[in-house]
């Protein structure tokens, strides 16, 4: 048997991989339990993965994957949509790769030629234009994303509170942040306790795209 709150906690990650192939963030997780901190997260994840009802897929930002139910006990989660497997050898995807984008400060979206080769799998199953920024900065360390990683980014303009995004700040500089409103403002969160929110008026923020999924290279 699972505890009240691992069950909670299982339920609301295959919600969310069923709405948009992606897992949610520990700050989301610790806001949908009412969880005072990230810290009650982690030992229910661990809990849970100890447990096999979720495993973490390796290489990946926000990789969680339901494996079963305590009232099945079924080897699947089979009402997931979106199923987040390795990609075979040869399913690898070209993505543009737009420059550095900030995970601190925002700095200036540099533009290039460059191009950047991934596997399918990694961009959870979404449709539509995807775009690679490499990360630079540490302010999106809790969430997984560390600096010289790959974004992989999902074009669109619009996005919900929580979601991890690249924000076009002023027309021209750019950064990864969640995404929130508040009283009127649109607020830039960052992931890294050491590091403020940034607060801007909605006029002068534009989404341009929400992360799907993360590359890291080991040297």
């Amino acid at each position: 048997m699972l505890t009240r709150k691992q069950h909670e906690l299982l339920m609301f990650i295959n919600e969310r991989l069923q709405a948009g192939g992606v897992s949610p963030s520990f700050e989301e997780m610790k806001d949908a339990l009412d969880l005072k901190s990230k810290s009650g997260v982690h030992r229910l994840v661990n809990a849970l993965e100890e447990r096999q009802f979720i495993r973490r897929l390796p290489n990946r930002a926000r990789a969680l994957e339901v494996l079963r139910f305590p009232e099945t006990g079924a080897a699947k989660a089979t009402a997931r949509q979106t199923p987040v497997v390795p990609a075979a050898n040869d399913d690898v995807i070209t993505l543009p790769l737009h420059g550095k984008i900030a995970a601190g400060m925002p700095i200036e979206a540099l533009e290039s030629d460059r191009s950047l080769s991934v596997p399918a799998a990694l961009l959870g199953g979404g449709a539509g234009e995807h775009f690679a920024l490499e990360v630079s900065g540490d302010s999106m360390i809790e969430a997984g994303i560390l600096d010289g990683d790959y974004a992989l980014v999902q074009k669109c303009d619009t996005a919900r509170d929580g979601e991890i995004v690249v924000a076009l700040v002023d027309d021209d500089e750019a950064t990864l942040k969640y995404l929130r409103r508040d009283k009127g403002e649109i607020r830039l969160d960052p992931a890294n306790s050491a590091y403020t929110a940034q607060r801007y008026a909605p006029h002068r923020v534009r989404v341009q795209g929400k992360l799907v999924g993360l590359l890291r290279r080991y040297n």
